[in-house]
């Protein structure tokens, strides 16, 4: 397929910038986003200064490790002390508060090492390290196994859960702090530029594990032992028989040590020193609001502020102390406590007694006035206020104060300075795309040419032998899948008397086969995403992309082992994510299209979802029971090693491999669309499937070129 053409479009740098630093919050909720694009320039100045912004002493790794240990052991006993005093009800407010605040944190714990292992650096043995350290994380292999999923229970088993999944839900849950997603956004921001910052977020990383368990879970833990698994909610634990997580992160520390060189460790201290000090800083503020919520006023006050924006557009004609309800809600956005009074001395309130209260029983009783304005868990704080009040206020309380507002992260700069250049050809595409990091005209480029590569394959689709059957059915794809394979093998025993290539043939193929298959698993590059990764539909592809790099060992990594033939058969290639490999001229212009639509369609797990299954069972299944049979066959008779084709043969197979995964992974994915979106979004679904299916090998015709051309165009114009 040719290159799409690309319009350049006006530069950004125009465009008006904040001058304000985004909420955290705001933060978090962009960068969770698996298809996340943060712009060089000033933006990784902005982070940069950030991580630079720390106070904590300096030292080495190790004396780094040992100070965040002992601050965890004594920030602990702070918890513990603050707990053991108070009644059941007081302490069932501090463990709900609690997990709600650890939640941004912890659900997505891990989370930032998501995209340090790419298709340019996955035969790189310290790739493999972090790559390693990430799976340990995500328990990978079961979904729903990840050091997040384990702290999910503690949500739902407190009934705070309503906002948890996906992670960006969780930011418009407004009892939880902005300052709670500092850290976190900070950390998931550095993720989505990971050849800019790679050893701070290793360092960071190391910090969290090294520090253990968050503090204040030790509040959850004394409530609620059994809960969860609390020891995989601690990142510093090992998973079943592995090393522990700090193990495997000293590990993959030390791996990028020795190949970046040792002025690298500074860069790691940067990173852990800076996660220490916003440790310190978010457990301070939470004890301090823990602390405060002891005292129902605060709580009450707290609410307050939060329903009185919606509350002042009514009760105009209800009169408290001799000014409009909907006045004093208005004042409550800023400060409550004179209304707090104000409600105490009214009828409304017997100060002691909540059951002979009328504003939370007959108010909001089905046939009052303020039926379902407040949720239960509201109704329970207006019932402690109004409980710990020996009589009515006099004059305007102390107590209730809101916290000071956390500080927020100092990012402005989200627009890119520069638009660059598209890619000037499909070598160049290839080079560019091999890294997570891109510039919007790298993106677009991407982007348009998924697109003509879909519009080529879907061209004549139902007019053709397609291997998918034409509709999908509830008994999924394991009965066609095994009809495949006796297919394939049919296949093969009827082409045995064929001749095999030549030696020289054997040689050029392999060559040709190069850039696409040093690159094993771009195609599904965008399924290593936190929340990907250790979903349903996508944890099995994880897994198969964790296969394919070698489980985090050199001796099983696919591209290492391709490169062994190649040596074999006399060729020394340069490094995969090199320029020259790129621009090596052994390679055909040809050899580039299929890798470049692989390395595209990789960038969009969520966009082309249904494209990426189809494609990925193509992929796992193409060679199982023939072609890797027929490849061993000539491989062998020319002397040279089959261990590249044996391995795919059994890790693909169609009982428990990867064709196996590939199917599941789609049938969990059309089940998953209900009947209440109608058989017409399942038939459309299968339809994206089928064709990403056939994109493997799409056809080739003039008409089907100009379908591509016409889908790639349709899409530059609809940005």
């Amino acid at each position: 397929m040719s290159a799409p053409t690309v319009a350049a479009t006006p530069s950004r740098a125009h465009r008006a910038e904040s001058t304000t630093a985004e909420a955290s919050r705001t933060v978090y909720g962009r960068v969770v986003d698996p298809e996340a694009a943060l712009p060089a320039g000033r933006l990784l100045a902005e982070i940069r200064a950030e991580l630079e912004s720390s106070a904590e002493p300096d030292g080495s790794l190790d004396e780094l490790q040992r100070w965040a240990t002992a601050w965890s052991a004594e920030e602990t006993l702070k918890y513990q002390d603050l707990l053991q005093p108070l009644a059941p009800e007081t302490r069932e407010v501090l463990v709900r508060r609690t997990a709600l605040a650890c939640a941004p944190l912890s659900l997505m714990s891990g989370a930032w090492l998501q995209w340090l292992s790419s298709p340019g650096n996955g035969d790189d043995p310290a790739a493999l390290a972090v790559l390693a350290l990430y799976a340990s994380d995500l328990g990978v292999g079961a979904p729903r196994a990840s050091r997040g999923d384990a702290y999910l229970p503690v949500l739902r088993q407190l009934d705070v859960s309503e906002n948890a999944v996906p992670a960006r839900r969780l930011t418009a849950d407004q009892r939880i702090d902005d300052g709670h997603f500092r850290l976190p956004a900070l950390l998931l921001a550095m993720s989505r530029r990971p050849d800019d910052f790679l050893p701070e977020i290793l360092g960071a990383d190391l910090c969290l594990r090294s520090a253990g368990p968050l503090p204040a879970l030790t509040l959850i833990r004394a409530e609620q032992p059994t809960i969860t698994r609390w020891d995989v909610v601690d990142p510093a634990t090992a998973r079943g028989e592995g090393r522990t997580g700090t193990e495997l992160a000293l590990t993959a520390a030390e791996a990028v040590i020795a190949r970046d060189g040792e002025d690298t460790r500074a860069r790691f201290a940067t990173g852990f020193r800076w996660a220490l000090a916003a440790l310190r800083e978010w457990s301070g503020r939470l004890h301090t609001e823990l602390t405060a919520a002891c005292d129902p006023v605060f709580e009450m006050a707290e609410l307050m502020r939060l329903r009185a924006r919606e509350g002042s557009v009514y009760h105009h004609d209800f009169a408290l102390e001799g000014r409009q309800l909907s006045d004093w809600l208005k004042e409550s956005q800023t400060d409550p406590r004179p209304m707090l009074a104000a409600l105490s001395r009214s009828r409304l309130v017997r100060p002691g007694a909540p059951e002979r209260s009328t504003l939370v029983n007959g108010l909001v009783g089905e046939r009052g006035r303020m039926f379902r304005v407040f949720s239960p868990e509201d109704l329970d704080v207006v019932r402690r206020w109004i409980g710990s009040m020996s009589g009515p206020a006099v004059g305007t309380p102390e107590a209730g104060d809101a916290l000071t507002p956390a500080r927020p992260l100092g990012l402005r700069t989200w627009h890119p300075e520069d638009d660059g250049r598209p890619p000037a050809d499909v070598r160049e595409a290839y080079h560019l795309l091999l890294n997570r990091t891109d510039t919007p005209a790298v993106r677009a480029y991407a982007r348009e040419y998924v697109h003509g590569w879909l519009g080529r394959s879907r061209h004549g689709i139902d007019n053709t032998s397609m291997a998918l059957p034409e509709q999908w059915t509830p008994q999924g794809l394991r009965p066609w899948l095994v009809d495949m394979h006796d297919k394939h093998s049919e296949a093969y025993e009827q082409s045995a008397d064929q001749e095999l290539p030549s030696r020289e043939e054997l040689i050029d193929s392999t060559v040709q086969l190069a850039p696409l298959t040093l690159i094993d698993g771009a195609w599904i590059k965008g399924f290593t995403d936190y929340e990907h990764a250790s979903s349903e539909i996508g944890h099995s592809l994880f897994d198969t992309y964790w296969d394919e790099l070698g489980n985090g060992k050199a001796e099983l990594n696919h591209p290492l082992i391709y490169r062994e033939v190649l040596l074999e058969m006399g060729h020394d290639l340069p490094p995969t994510g090199s320029r020259e490999f790129a621009e090596w001229e052994g390679f055909q212009d040809g050899s580039f299209e299929l890798p470049v639509y692989w390395l595209s369609i990789g960038r969009f797990p969520q966009t082309f979802m249904p494209e990426v299954l189809g494609l990925n069972l193509a992929m796992e299944l193409s060679g199982v029971g023939g072609t890797y049979r027929r490849a061993r066959l000539a491989l062998k008779e020319y002397g040279f090693s089959t261990r590249f084709v044996d391995i795919h043969n059994t890790v693909d197979n169609v009982a428990t491999g990867h064709s196996a995964w590939a199917a599941d992974a789609i049938d969990t994915y059309l089940s998953s669309i209900t009947a209440s979106q109608g058989a017409g979004a399942l038939d459309a679904a299968w339809q994206r499937v089928r064709t990403g299916y056939r994109s493997l090998n799409p056809p080739s015709g003039f008409r089907a070129r100009q379908a591509a051309r016409r889908a790639a165009r349709d899409a530059a114009r609809s940005r």
